[in-house]
């Protein structure tokens, strides 16, 4: 990802251009809304989101003192100003802009929450990267990541668009222990979508994943998903989501 014109496109299989800017992700508004629920109870009110692509995730915000959204893609970040050019009711401040973690970027006013989701897999040094979005944190503050889940299911679109690795929840808590945070929470997410994902990349070698049947998936199975995940122990899953802590004091690391 070293080259910030198209890192979007490279590292989601997405195009930015037309009618597919345009309507990117509207097939799956459950699935966007499943993650948001058990992202944004972590976050506190001012956000940074890192890797945001097109904006999606972030634009179901509201009330929010302060959103920075932000890409290392010129192209993400212009379809992202649009989108945002009229949203007050997200928070009282917004602001898009380039942020490149490559060369470690930070925030000249720190935020009380960082969101990175399906980003931190692209990154070999994982901690470092943790230990520079860290800075860019307010003392306490919250970390929350979103990757994916389970070796088993790393297939050659995990390759074509960059992944170093899929986490575990301990592989998780390591990276963020590493990178001299605290850990309050690691756990699987979406059981029925790493099983999809195994049946359609590992044992089916699908090269992408097929938009038809991610928008049956967005109406059918997202629902039971949020049910599982509410009522009973998810041993495995699609994506890990992990939260981790900033140090209350300057200086201090915790395990």
């Amino acid at each position: 990802m070293n080259d910030a014109q198209g890192a979007f496109t490279r590292a989601t299989g997405r195009g930015l251009e037309g009618r597919e800017a345009e309507s990117a992700g509207a097939d799956k508004p459950r699935y966007r809304r499943y993650q948001f629920d058990l992202i944004a109870p972590h976050c506190g009110a001012g956000v940074l989101e890192v890797g945001a692509g097109l904006g999606e995730f972030s634009s179901q915000f509201s009330g929010l003192d302060r959103l920075v959204v932000t890409d290392v893609d010129p192209g993400a970040v212009t379809v992202m100003k649009e989108l945002f050019s009229d949203a007050g009711e997200i928070a009282g401040e917004i602001e898009v802009r380039q942020f490149d973690l490559d060369a470690r970027d930070t925030l000249e006013r720190p935020v009380d929450s960082v969101v990175a989701i399906n980003v931190l897999e692209h990154f070999e040094d994982d901690a470092d990267v943790l230990a520079s979005l860290a800075r860019s944190v307010v003392p306490g503050g919250t970390i929350v990541l979103w990757v994916p889940g389970y070796q088993s299911l790393y297939s050659d679109f995990d390759r074509k668009v960059g992944h170093f690795r899929r986490y575990t929840p301990k592989t998780a808590r390591d990276a963020i222990q590493r990178a001299g945070l605290t850990c309050e929470l690691a756990r699987p997410v979406n059981l029925l979508g790493g099983l999809a994902w195994w049946a359609a990349m590992r044992l089916g070698r699908a090269a992408a994943p097929n938009s038809g049947a991610v928008g049956v998936y967005d109406r059918v199975i997202v629902p039971v998903t949020r049910v599982l995940d509410r009522f009973l122990p998810v041993p495995f899953g699609q994506s890990v989501l992990a939260v981790a802590r900033v140090p209350s004091e300057a200086g201090t690391s915790r395990d």
